[in-house]
């Protein structure tokens, strides 16, 4: 069904809403919002009536499919390749066979955005819970919801703020049996849902994705901030020095990038215990990157119902003179040999997709950086996935942590870290300040490595804790 206030994808099938089989539907598709989907992103840079034959083939198809093509697809249409992976995966997590019912799966995406105070994915799913037969009275709030949707209120709190917290402890008192047990087959599409709405909520908040012009209200989803409007790096200031400091980052990044290529040739490698102390500099070195010091904006009456215990939320994964959690040694519990097969064998399909789009996305480069091309970024994608991973605990033992210092710079390590790790405090402010002279769309491909980086994160905790239980 085409829903109204929809966008049409492109210019030359504005209107195709309006018809179907020659009949009037009675409902209008105006033209697309003109200030975009995105309070970061100019207009002018999200692909619309130019875009490749591929992309566009892309946005018909979810057009024709699903009646809509929502702000977080044109957002992503920066990056087609990503985008068919990512849409793939969703369609199939949502509206394919699998172990839960339809209305349960969209209840789900609600109550894993609403840890975040995700507004804007917290509507989209309440109208899909009533599309699809949801019953009204469970929108009143969890409270209001099954007793077995309630059960999973303490996983989805832990895997959104502190995943390295999950046990198989709490994967048996879901599965105990009883009225209100859960399958295994259907916690592990619970799990997979969850973590994929947390970090889809990341990539909201990280690209200021707006609502969608049929979301009553109009606000935002994303914090209010003093300084939303202009910073240092926007693109009303980059005149003058601010310009210049910015292209002076840019050469800084190529110059460290270069030698380090080097150092790794000549080097013929770094002691084990020397690797081990650069991960827990890294790690400590995080706690002093700070969240934004804006105040949390007071949870919306038709989000705080969904939210139990919300003073609940990220707590760095270790702080001196407090006991902490083991460190999470990747190779202990990889999603290549651990992790995929767990979930083809639960869900099947859905594994191969989830490492279909890891893969794209932690591939995915057009060999350039701001203004230069022929560039090799395997290295700085690799540091940005590796630093996501170490802010949430997992080291890999082969990694040297040092390259993480080298290659993100300040203002990138506190983007990561907020919209990784407390999205709802993103502001406009600390988008800009970050890669001032690169291009929008080279931001958008950072959200994507970190959502995914962040998701495959959190997979790994819960996925450990039901191999622990299951053996």
């Amino acid at each position: 069904m085409l829903v109204a206030g929809s966008p049409c994808p492109l210019e030359e099938h504005r209107g195709c809403g309006t018809r179907r089989g020659g009949q009037e539907t009675g409902i209008k598709v105006p033209r697309e919002l003109a200030k975009g989907p995105s309070a970061f992103i100019p207009l002018a840079e999200i692909p619309r009536e130019g875009a490749e034959s591929g992309l566009r083939q892309l946005l018909i198809e979810a057009f024709v499919s699903a009646g809509r093509v929502d702000h977080v697809a044109m957002v992503m249409g920066l990056h087609p390749q990503y985008l068919s992976s990512f849409w793939k995966t969703q369609y199939l997590l949502l509206r394919m066979d699998g172990p839960l019912p339809y209305h349960k799966r969209h209840y789900i995406a609600i109550m894993a955005a609403a840890r975040h105070q995700c507004s804007y994915l917290v509507r989209l799913h309440m109208g899909e819970f009533l599309q699809v037969g949801g019953s009204p009275a469970w929108l009143q709030g969890l409270h209001c919801a099954p007793q077995k949707l309630r059960n999973l209120n303490e996983i989805n709190k832990l895997l959104a703020h502190r995943p390295w917290l999950v046990t198989k402890e709490h994967i048996e008192a879901l599965l105990k049996p009883g009225e209100d047990s859960w399958s295994l087959a259907e916690l592990v599409q619970a799990l997979v849902l969850l973590t994929h709405y947390h970090s889809l909520a990341s990539f909201v908040f990280g690209c200021g994705i707006k609502p969608e012009g049929d979301q009553d209200g109009g606000n935002g989803c994303w914090a209010p901030s003093p300084h939303s409007d202009s910073s240092p790096g926007s693109e009303d200031s980059m005149g003058g020095s601010g310009g210049r400091d910015a292209m002076q980052e840019v050469e800084m990044l190529m110059e460290r990038m270069k030698l380090l290529q080097e150092n790794q040739q000549e080097e013929e490698g770094v002691t084990q215990e020397e690797m081990e102390t650069r991960f827990e500099l890294e790690k400590t070195e995080s706690l002093l990157v700070p969240p934004s010091d804006i105040l949390d904006p007071s949870l919306q009456s038709h989000v705080r119902c969904f939210v139990e215990d919300p003073e609940f939320g990220y707590k760095d994964f270790t702080r001196r003179g407090e006991q902490a959690p083991p460190t999470f040694h990747a190779q202990d519990y990889t999603w290549e040999d651990h992790g995929f097969s767990l979930i083809n064998r639960l869900y099947p399909d859905v594994g191969q997709l989830l490492d279909e789009k890891f893969q794209v996305v932690y591939n995915l480069t057009y060999n350039t950086i701001a203004m230069h091309c022929g560039v090799d970024t395997s290295m700085l994608r690799r540091a940005i996935w590796n630093y996501v991973h170490c802010v949430f605990g997992i080291r890999y033992d082969d990694y040297d942590y040092g390259e993480v210092n080298q290659l993100l710079e300040r203002n990138l390590k506190i983007y990561i870290k907020t919209v990784a790790c407390y999205p709802e405090k993103t502001t406009k402010q600390i988008y800009t300040q970050f890669w001032r002279h690169f291009k929008h769309s080279e931001k958008v491909h950072i959200n994507l490595l970190l959502l995914e980086a962040r998701m495959q994160a959190a997979l790994l905790y819960a996925l450990r804790a039901v191999t622990r239980y299951m053996t």
